[in-house]
C-alpha cells in the first residue's frame, strides 16, 4: 500500500480510502480505492464536498480498526474555516459505515451544504490489476434507484446480480444526478452559533449469491468495539514471552490481524466455517497454500484455524481432471474466488488448482494437527481425502513416474506453481528462466514430510500398518534421490529446482531453508545449509533474502529474487531449530521481530532486500499486502522455534 491509501479489513470485506477518507475509484500505486466484497468493488466513488468544494485535511486519515480524519473547508490565514468536520469510517461484514460530525466555528447561525457523491461500478478485482487485460461483458444492465433515505445501485449480467444500498440518517435533502452515473446526496445543515450536527451514512453491499441476513452496525465506534472484542477473544489465553516484549507484541498484533482476516467457507458436509484469507487488498480469499501455512504456524496456539482450513480444503478438493482449472483427482485447491469473471470462467480462479505444494501441505497440516491435539476424529473423517491427496502426489503429481513433484507453466494461469509463483522466480543464478517441466526443491521437502506424517496418521488413526510402511518407504526413497540429484557439490547447497531434463537450476535461494523445516536433508547437509543462510549475501539483517546477493538474478526489489518474506523466514527459523542451529534461529527471529517493531509490531507480506548495515529501517516492498495471514502468523512460528530467547 502507498501512503495515499488506508486499509480497513473485516472478514471478506475491505475498504481502501484516501487521505481525506474519500474513494476516487482511481487505481494508484499498489491498491485500488473502493469498498470490496467477494472480489467486486461495491463502492467506486465516495467523495465529500463542503459548500461545493473538496475540504482539506487538518489531520489525514489514521486507520486501524476505524479510519479517522479532521477536515476543514479551504481558506486562508485571514479567512479561517467556517466549520470543522470530524470523519470516522469502518467496515463490517459486507458493510461500510461513516459518521460525519460538523462543528460550526462561527458565533452566528451558519448554513453548511454537505454533499457525498457515491457510485458503485461493480468492477471485478481482476479487472483492476496492472496486467492490462480486458474482459468482454455483454448484456450488462445498471440501475440507480432513489430511496427515501438514499440510493441503491444494481448490476445485472445474465443470472449475475449485485447491488449496493446507500442510506443516511438524517435522510438527505435530495439525491442529484451527476451525468456520470454517480449520485450526489446533499444536505443543507443549519448550525447554531458554535453548534454541531451529525450524519450517519451506511452502505450495504449484497454480492451475487449472498443469502445471509446482513446488518450494518449503528456507528463506526460500535463496529470498532465489536471488532476489538473479537480480536481480544482471539488473543486471550496465549502465553506470550515475558522476557521478550517485542516478540510478545508481534504475536498479539498477528493474532488480532488473524481475527480480522477470516473469510467464510464450507466444509465437506456443508457446515459453515471461517478460514484464514491470504491477505488484503488483492487476496482476501481462500488460497490453499497460504491458509495451510498460516494454520501450521498458529497450530500450537489456535488449532481451530487448522481444523477449519482442513475441512474447507477437503470440501474443495478436486475430483476430476479439468484443464481450465488445472484440476486433477485428489489435488488441493490453490485459490477460490467468487467474483463475476470467475463465475463466467473468464479467469480460471473460481476453483483453481495451479499449485504443486498445497496438496502435500494439506497432509502435513493434517498430521501435525493430530499430533498437536491428539484428536484423531478429524483424521478419520478426512481419511478418503487424505488418501486421494497421496494418490495425486504419486500419480498426477509425478512422484511415481518422475521421482519428484512436477509442474508446468499454466497458460492463462500461473507460470510457477510453488510458493515463488511470479514468472521469473524459478531461475538460474544468471537469471535465465526455467522453461517446461519444473521440479522445485521446496515442494519435494513438503512431499517428504507429507509421506512421513501420513504414514504416522495411517498407523495412529486408520490402523493401516501396510499403508504406513508403503508411505515410509516412498519417503526414504525420495530423500535418497533428492540428495543425489539436487545437491550441488561446488556450492555445498541444494539447487533451487531441476528442469525437465533433470539439470540443476543453480540459483542459491532461500527455499533450502524449507528443506530444513521438512527434515529432508541429512544432518550434515542441513547444518551446512543452515549456516550458509546466515552469511551476509543471504542475511540482510532484517531476514534471509529469497535469493543470495551477488548473483546476476538478484534484485532487492524483485518479488521473489532478492526480497525478504516473513513467512519464508519463519519456516527457515523452524528449520534451523530442527537441526539444532539455535544461535542461527535466534538471529533470524530477532531480525524479524526488529522489523515488526519498526512497523508497529506488524509484519508486511514482504520487505525489500536492502541490508541493515546501510539502511537503519526496513525498506518496504512497494506492492506488498499490508495485512497478510502468513506474515501475521509468522511471530507465532518464531515463538515456537526459539521461545522467549
Amino acid at each position: 500500500m502507498t501512503d495515499r491509501h488506508h486499509l480497513l479489513v473485516h472478514g471478506g470485506t475491505f475498504a481502501a480510502v484516501g487521505e481525506r477518507g474519500d474513494i476516487s475509484g482511481v487505481r494508484s500505486g499498489s491498491s485500488p480505492e473502493g469498498l470490496f466484497v467477494r472480489d467486486a468493488r461495491h463502492l467506486s466513488r465516495w467523495q465529500l464536498t463542503v459548500d461545493g468544494a473538496v475540504p482539506e485535511a487538518l489531520t489525514p486519515v489514521v486507520a486501524e480498526d476505524t479510519a479517522n480524519c479532521v477536515l476543514v473547508p479551504r481558506g486562508g490565514r485571514t479567512d479561517p474555516p467556517s466549520c470543522t468536520l470530524f470523519r470516522e469510517q469502518a467496515v463490517g461484514d459486507g458493510a461500510f459505515i461513516e459518521t460525519l460530525r460538523v462543528v460550526s466555528n462561527r458565533p452566528v447561525p451558519t448554513t453548511v451544504r454537505l454533499a457525498v457523491t457515491a457510485d458503485a461500478d461493480f468492477t471485478d478485482q481482476f479487472e483492476l490489476r496492472s496486467d492490462h487485460r480486458t474482459y468482454a461483458k455483454s448484456g450488462v444492465v445498471r440501475r440507480r434507484q432513489v430511496l427515501d433515505d438514499g440510493v441503491e445501485f444494481s448490476y445485472q449480467r445474465g443470472e449475475w446480480r449485485s447491488c449496493t444500498t446507500v442510506t443516511a440518517d438524517p435522510a438527505p435533502d435530495g439525491v442529484e444526478e451527476t451525468g456520470t452515473g454517480a449520485r450526489r446526496l446533499v444536505w443543507s445543515l443549519e448550525l447554531e452559533p458554535h453548534g454541531a450536527a451529525e450524519l450517519t451514512l451506511r452502505v450495504m453491499a449484497r454480492p451475487h449469491g449472498e443469502k445471509r441476513a446482513l446488518r450494518v452496525p449503528r456507528s463506526p465506534a460500535a463496529l470498532s468495539e465489536e471488532l476489538r472484542a473479537s480480536q481480544a477473544e482471539f488473543v486471550e489465553g496465549v502465553a506470550f514471552p515475558t522476557g521478550w516484549p517485542e516478540l510478545a507484541a508481534a504475536c498479539a498484533r498477528g493474532l488480532a490481524d488473524l481475527a480480522s482476516l477470516q473469510v467464510p467457507a464450507v466444509g465437506p458436509d456443508g457446515e459453515e466455517l471461517r478460514v484464514p484469507a491470504a491477505g488484503a487488498p488483492w487476496f482476501l480469499a481462500l488460497l490453499g497454500r497460504d491458509a495451510l501455512l498460516t494454520s501450521l504456524f498458529a497450530l500450537p496456539y489456535r488449532p481451530q484455524l487448522a481444523d477449519a482450513t482442513l475441512r474447507a480444503l477437503a470440501a474443495s478438493q478436486a475430483t476430476e481432471t479439468g484443464p481450465h482449472a488445472v484440476s486433477q483427482p485428489g489435488k488441493i485447491v490453490h485459490e477460490v474466488r467468487h467474483g463475476e469473471l470467475a463465475h463466467f470462467q473468464q479467469v480460471p480462479y473460481g476453483r483453481y488448482y495451479g499449485s504443486v505444494d498445497a496438496t502435500p501441505l494439506f497432509l502435513v497440516l493434517l498430521g501435525a494437527y493430530v499430533e498437536q491435539t491428539g484428536d484423531v476424529s478429524l483424521a478419520r473423517r478426512l481419511e478418503s481425502h487424505a488418501r486421494a491427496a497421496i494418490d495425486w502426489m504419486l500419480d498426477h503429481g509425478g512422484l511415481s513416474s518422475r521421482g519428484y513433484l512436477v509442474y508446468r507453466a499454466d497458460q492463462g494461469g500461473l507460470a510457477n506453481q510453488n510458493w515463488k509463483d511470479s514468472p521469473g522466480a524459478i531461475c538460474s543464478a544468471d537469471g535465465t528462466r526455467v522453461r517446461g517441466t519444473v521440479m522445485a526443491a521446496g515442494a519435494q521437502g513438503y512431499a517428504y514430510d507429507a509421506l512421513r506424517r501420513t504414514a504416522w496418521v495411517s498407523r495412529t488413526a486408520w490402523a493401516d500398518e501396510t499403508y504406513a510402511q508403503l508411505l515410509e518407504q516412498a519417503a526414504a526413497d525420495l530423500r535418497d534421490r533428492f540428495q543425489r540429484d539436487f545437491w550441488m557439490p561446488g556450492a555445498s547447497f541444494p539447487a533451487l529446482a531441476l528442469d525437465g531434463e533433470g539439470r540443476q537450476v543453480d540459483a542459491i535461494a532461500s527455499d533450502a531453508g524449507h528443506l530444513l523445516w521438512s527434515g529432508l536433508l541429512d544432518k550434515e547437509y542441513g547444518e551446512v545449509v543452515g549456516r550458509r543462510l546466515l552469511e551476509p549475501d543471504f542475511f540482510s539483517g532484517w531476514g534471509v533474502r529469497t535469493l543470495a546477493a551477488g548473483q546476476a538474478a538478484y534484485h532487492p526489489l524483485s518479488y521473489h529474487r532478492g526480497s525478504v518474506w516473513p513467512h519464508d523466514n519463519a519456516l527457515i527459523t523452524l528449520g534451523l531449530a530442527r537441526y539444532g542451529l539455535h544461535d542461527e534461529a535466534r538471529a533470524v527471529a530477532h531480525a524479524l521481530v526488529d522489523a515488526a517493531t519498526v512497523g508497529g509490531h506488524r509484519l508486511p507480506e514482504v520487505l525489500a532486500g536492502y541490508g541493515r548495515g546501510t539502511q537503519e529501517v526496513p525498506v518496504p516492498y512497494p506492492h506488498a499486502c499490508v495485512r497478510e495471514s502468513r506474515s501475521a502468523a509468522a511471530p507465532l512460528a518464531l515463538l515456537t522455534a526459539v521461545g522467549g530467547a
